[in-house]
């Protein structure tokens, strides 16, 4: 029994001994095999970050091995391209350009407290309408809040932290100058497309791509155009005139040196303009200039060798009698007066009598060679063309002395410089370019040496009607005109034109004031005299403004105030 239990007790321990080794070995099985998985992800692991450390060594070695660019920096071509070309005057000043600009939108639904934001845009912006933009707020619709923000607009509104506020950018169209170019540059619309001015007529030219960094430069002087615009202005005061305008041109090139017409306006600001004043007097306007067309009546005369200017005119009437009509002059002329006595004393009838002796056909011819009876040519629409009318009964006598027709400014400036610079016909131009050389001859170089002696006896014969433009040292010559605006008795157009130094002449002005009003609190040097005068002829404003203007402009034309006479000697000498 005993020996039963013993055995029995010894197999219960071998059974144990038994299941307990067969658990250690299967679990050394299992260790084992985690431990392989385990190496492996160790490897993987390693190879990867042994990767990574190989890929970073190279790339190091590459870049040390490279030249430093720690100062260059290349601009992004891409970040603003211009869909315009910029315009400058003809020493690079800028006049237009394109630049990024914004629109303030409004996008209702991310606007959490629409009262506040009602609140904000009174107190920044109370000239927009609150009930407007209520309205809009609460119908949810996406809406423009303000087009064309200026930058302190759109800092004012950044500020307000709205992020209902969205920013829409686009490329505007800035003029630096301000009204100084209105009628000069024009505008472009909100596509991009020129509506008046240069913008319009070069429209073609501003937009193209290829030449988007060339600017296109004009002939217009920024300093020049100023000073000029200044004297106007005092003029419009002085004289209260409903408008003034004045044009500059080099008499050899016909570049158009400065060009201003007063009312102008803001070209930055964008509002429809319809008031007939505001528009461009000088290209524009036809107008009725009186006697500037004296000096081509006599100047066909001389050309025509019907007259020397010392030809003596005798028995000239007081009055003619021509159709219905009753010529007269304004004043009391002598009875005999010569060729030069007639344009220095701006006589009617004695101009009327050289105009017969011409006939009206070479009369027409000529003023068709000038180009005063067509649409002036410039890179402006802007421009007029001067009125239609029939040469019948007393036309060729009235149109002698500039009356009955009609012409704008600009043509009758273009004329002068074409008969002052020698003879060759002139054509204007705003566009600072390569220029043809002149070669169209209208009169002889003698005929334009005789005009522009009679010219400068304008200002200076003691019987002349612009004494006031005689500014020492610049050998001023001109002609006065005085006329009556259609359809208005008491309102007068007054013009002078005038050119320097006469020796060479290389400069043509044309100032023009619409209905001055004479100015008895201007105290004139008249002939060494200062005196005050209550009358309102050319003579005692256009020739006035001239003057200063021509003292102003003259040193930065570099005109030598001596350099006229020396000039003249030299060839007298010769």
């Amino acid at each position: 029994m005993r020996k039963n239990q013993k055995k029995n007790k010894y197999f219960n321990l071998k059974q144990r001994s038994f299941f307990f080794q067969d658990y250690i070995e299967t679990n050394k099985k299992k260790i084992n095999s985690n431990n392989d998985i385990s190496e492996d992800r160790i490897y993987i692991l390693f190879f990867f970050f042994f990767c990574l450390v190989l890929i970073f060594s190279i790339k190091i070695t590459l870049v040390s091995l490279q030249k430093p660019k720690i100062f260059t920096f290349q601009k992004n071509p891409n970040s603003f391209m211009s869909f315009r070309r910029d315009i400058v005057d003809r020493n690079g000043v800028l006049v237009a350009r394109n630049i990024r600009s914004y629109h303030a939108a409004i996008k209702p639904s991310l606007i959490k407290d629409k009262k506040k934001f009602l609140l904000k845009l009174k107190i920044y912006f109370p000239n927009i309408s609150q009930s407007f933009i209520k309205d809009k707020l609460y119908s949810k619709n996406y809406f423009y809040l303000k087009k064309r923000l200026t930058e302190k607009e759109k800092y004012k509104l950044w500020s307000m932290g709205e992020k209902g506020i969205i920013f829409e950018p686009f490329q505007s169209r800035i003029y630096p100058q301000g009204n100084l170019y209105s009628h000069v540059i024009g505008q472009i619309d909100d596509d991009n497309y020129g509506i008046s001015g240069i913008e319009k007529n070069l429209d073609y030219e501003l937009k193209d791509i290829k030449k988007i960094d060339q600017p296109i430069a004009l002939t217009i002087d920024t300093n020049i155009q100023y000073l000029i615009k200044n004297e106007l202005e005092i003029a419009l005061k002085n004289f209260k005139a409903d408008g003034a305008a004045a044009v500059l041109l080099d008499s050899k090139t016909g570049e158009v040196l400065s060009l201003v017409s007063l009312p102008d306006y803001n070209i930055n600001i964008r509002e429809k303009i319809s008031d007939i004043r505001y528009i461009n007097k000088i290209t524009k306007g036809v107008f009725e200039l009186g006697s500037v067309f004296k000096t081509f009546t006599v100047a066909l005369a001389l050309q025509k060798q019907i007259v020397e200017p010392d030809t003596l005119l005798k028995d000239i009437p007081k009055q003619i009698n021509c159709s219905k009509y009753k010529i007269s002059d304004i004043k009391v002329f002598p009875k005999n007066m010569t060729v030069e006595d007639i344009l220095v004393r701006s006589s009617n009838i004695g101009t009327l009598k050289l105009a017969r002796k011409i006939g009206e056909d070479n009369f027409k011819s000529f003023l068709n060679k000038l180009d005063l009876m067509n649409t002036p040519k410039i890179e402006l629409d802007e421009v007029g063309t001067p009125l239609k009318f029939k040469w019948h009964k007393c036309k060729l006598e009235t149109v002698s002395y500039g009356h009955g027709i009609t012409t704008t400014p600009l043509q009758v400036a273009s004329a002068y410089a074409t008969l002052s610079n020698g003879g060759f016909l002139i054509q204007p131009t705003l566009i600072n370019k390569k220029k043809e050389l002149l070669n169209e001859r209208v009169i002889s170089k003698d005929t334009s040496e005789k005009i522009n002696n009679i010219l400068r006896k304008v200002v200076t014969d003691k019987n002349g009607t612009a004494s006031l433009a005689n500014i020492y040292g610049y050998d001023v010559g001109g002609k006065t005109g005085t006329s009556q605006k259609y359809g208005k008795e008491n309102e007068n157009i007054n013009t002078f034109v005038s050119i320097f130094p006469k020796s060479d002449p290389k400069f043509t002005l044309l100032v023009m004031l619409d209905n001055p009003k004479p100015a008895p609190h201007i105290i004139y040097n008249y002939r060494g005299s200062l005196i005050k005068v209550d009358r309102n002829e050319a003579g005692w404003n256009t020739v006035y403004v001239s003057g200063k203007i021509i003292k102003k402009i003259g040193p930065i034309l570099a005109i030598n105030k001596n350099q006229s006479m020396h000039e003249y000697v030299a060839r007298k000498t010769d």
